[in-house]
């Protein structure tokens, strides 16, 4: 558990800070879950051996087991924060329950253990997470790679890649370290690193990053920056420092207690000195026991996780998987929401949405021609064009041009299928511009040595996209959108969303320093699904990810998994966290005024002992009750009209 609070883990750490390497997946495997059973069990004994006039010291053996078994969980933990000046509900319910026993209500002592530790073991089992998400992430770096030295290979780990090598990356292969191509071209697919939808053609001169798949060409890299430096070990770098910043942070009950706990302390000590000297000093060392009981924030410390627990069940049957909670305290103060474009906003699955015809020619003879050539290869546009046709023909002597497009010959005619530049767009030019300028890949199709057509190929935006950002929006909402992807393809998506806020051609780093930026004005999240993205989730307030399309590591990341395809679970998420957070506010705002009410009436001495524990456990039934509110879930109020905007897009890779 973190050193800062006092209930509620982010993420399991030892007692020196360190990263755990397990965490429990099962309820029963939660250990603060094991002690309070066990507790509960020896408390239900004490209670059953006191109906039935057992001995005073049975019983007191009974419930003095439960209070150790309970206060395991959290006195050692809460020991330790106070020796390092770290103050947390756990500080109070230990005062509390040091002072039950001195007053001889062992029972009332173990009460409140076995509650708190039921509190502590149920956040530990909410927000339970793996960090095979860094080991995914580091997994893209391949083995080993292959080093060119005096005309020889030679085979070595990417560790020992120094500055000035020269690798071999064949067809199919993972760059093994950044740098520079010096021969070869390719058509690189970089998705994982920067979300871009189609792979993108790179040849002499062109940077290469760490965990690119290289296409069909063979590639001489020139290493230009090593193994602990690369992108991808940038992004583990900022995935750890920003969950780190997160397991630091302090839990709403905790930032309460800080300053309650001394207070209640001096507070104490002021009515037994006082009392004291101007009256009977043990009636009034009692009644400053009393107010350390009438203090314990029982309530503060059941109602949160109950309702953390409610809520996040609900939340799963809206399909969003919450981490505990704080990502649901958090969720609950988002006012600012970034999306991600391929996967998230779009389907990432690219489709022909355009065929442009030469004179004498239909759609269907271009998509034949193009589907004959497809056919035979592994281009990556093959899948979209051949969905697009129900039927096709195989072509003959089918070849890949590296960078280029494919030759082959049907009908015994040759045939080209290739990006423009390679084959003259001749009369097509303007089609196939303004394909382009839509957000388009265009392909242009070449038979018996004359252009054909062109068709245009993109990943088009989900159909509830334009929805989902108007409702954010007229819910108050900033909605910004981020991606790896070309400025003309962000412009034409953006604008088919209703996003004005656009940022192109990022960088995982250049997302999480854009995600900065936004935090500084308001609580923002962070929505994503690819290892690109990973940054950017941990650096907002709430990293929320697409876990059906997602990666591994964007949903080990996140706080929040979209568990679905459909986008509108996102603004059901969010109006459902705002809810659950006003119920946790009500449920510490009642605890707040309980203790208020308590204190004066227990230091006066118009409530003993036994009333005050009574008004606990009333209070308790109400905000559990009051808790378990935030397990229902209201359903979304009639969509706002999406009005598309033009969008403006910054000239540079995280401008504003």
């Amino acid at each position: 558990m973190t050193d800062a609070c006092g209930c509620g883990h982010d993420e399991a750490r030892n007692d020196d800070g360190e990263l755990e390497e397990h965490e429990p997946e099962r309820l029963w495997e939660v250990n603060e879950l094991r002690f309070a059973a066990a507790a509960g069990v020896f408390l239900i004994a004490g209670f059953l051996a006191g109906l039935n006039d057992s001995p005073d010291w049975a019983v007191t053996s009974l419930n003095g087991i439960a209070l150790a078994l309970g206060a395991w969980t959290f006195v050692p933990s809460t020991l330790k924060r106070l020796a390092k000046g770290k103050i947390g509900v756990g500080t109070l319910m230990t005062i509390a329950a040091v002072g039950a026993v001195i007053l001889g209500e062992v029972a009332e002592a173990a009460a409140l253990a076995f509650l708190y530790s039921i509190s502590e073991g149920l956040e530990e089992y909410a927000v339970a997470r793996t960090r095979r998400g860094l080991r995914a992430l580091l997994s893209l770096v391949p083995a080993e790679a292959t080093i060119l030295r005096d005309g020889t290979q030679v085979t070595v780990a990417p560790a020992d890649l120094a500055i000035g090598d020269l690798f071999l990356v064949r067809p199919g292969e993972r760059v093994a370290t950044d740098g520079v191509i010096r021969a070869g071209r390719t058509a690189l697919d970089v998705s994982a690193l920067t979300g871009e939808s189609v792979p993108v053609e790179a040849g002499p001169g062109d940077a290469v990053y760490a965990g690119s798949i290289n296409g069909t060409g063979v590639l001489e890299v020139e290493v230009t920056t090593t193994a602990e430096d690369n992108s991808l070990a940038r992004i583990v770098n900022i995935v750890e420092a920003e969950q780190s910043r997160k397991g630091n942070a302090q839990r709403l009950a905790d930032r309460i207690a800080k300053p309650l706990v001394p207070g209640i302390m001096v507070l104490a000590a002021v009515i037994a000195i006082t009392g004291s000297l101007l009256g009977d000093p043990a009636t009034w060392i009692e009644r400053a026991l009393v107010v350390l009981v009438a203090a314990s924030p029982c309530a503060l410390a059941i109602s949160v996780p109950v309702t953390v627990v409610a809520a996040i069940g609900a939340a799963s049957r809206i399909g969003a998987l919450v981490k505990g909670g704080a990502a649901l305290e958090s969720l609950g103060r988002i006012r600012a929401v970034a999306l991600d474009k391929t996967g998230t906003l779009t389907r990432n699955q690219p489709s022909v949405v355009e065929v442009a015809t030469a004179p004498g020619h239909t759609r269907e003879q271009v998509l034949d021609i193009a589907a004959a050539l497809e056919s035979r290869s592994e281009h990556p546009l093959a899948r979209a064009i051949l969905a697009a046709v129900t039927d096709h023909r195989d072509a003959q002597d089918v070849e890949a041009v590296t960078g280029a497009g494919l030759t082959g010959t049907i009908d015994g005619r040759p045939a080209r299928l290739g990006r423009p530049g390679w084959i003259p767009a001749g009369e097509l030019s303007e089609p196939v511009t303004a394909m382009q300028e839509a957000g388009a890949t265009a392909v242009l199709i070449e038979y018996d040595g004359a252009v054909i057509g062109a068709v245009a190929v993109r990943d088009d935006l989900r159909p509830e996209a334009a929805e989902v950002v108007a409702r954010l929006r007229a819910s108050g909402y900033q909605v910004a959108m981020l991606t790896g992807d070309n400025e003309r393809t962000a412009a034409a998506l953006a604008d088919q969303a209703g996003i004005t806020d656009v940022h192109a051609e990022l960088r995982p780093e250049d997302k999480s320093a854009i995600i900065h930026r936004l935090r500084e004005d308001r609580p923002t999240a962070m929505v994503g699904d690819g290892v690109n993205d990973a940054p950017a989730l941990a650096t907002a307030d709430v990293g929320i990810a697409m876990g059906a399309m997602g990666s591994d590591v964007a949903i080990e990341t996140a706080d929040v998994a979209l568990m679905g395809e459909d986008l509108r679970h996102l603004p059901h998420t969010l109006t459902h966290a705002r809810r659950a957070r006003s119920i946790m506010l009500q449920n510490v705002g009642l605890s707040l005024v309980l203790i208020a009410i308590l204190i004066p009436l227990a230091a006066l001495g118009v409530l003993g002992l036994a009333a005050v524990v009574l008004v606990h456990e009333v209070a308790e039934i109400f905000v559990i009750g009051n808790g378990v509110r935030a397990g229902r879930v209201r359903p979304l109020p009639p969509a706002p009209t999406a009005t598309p905007t033009a969008a403006t897009v910054p000239a540079k890779a995280g401008a504003r």
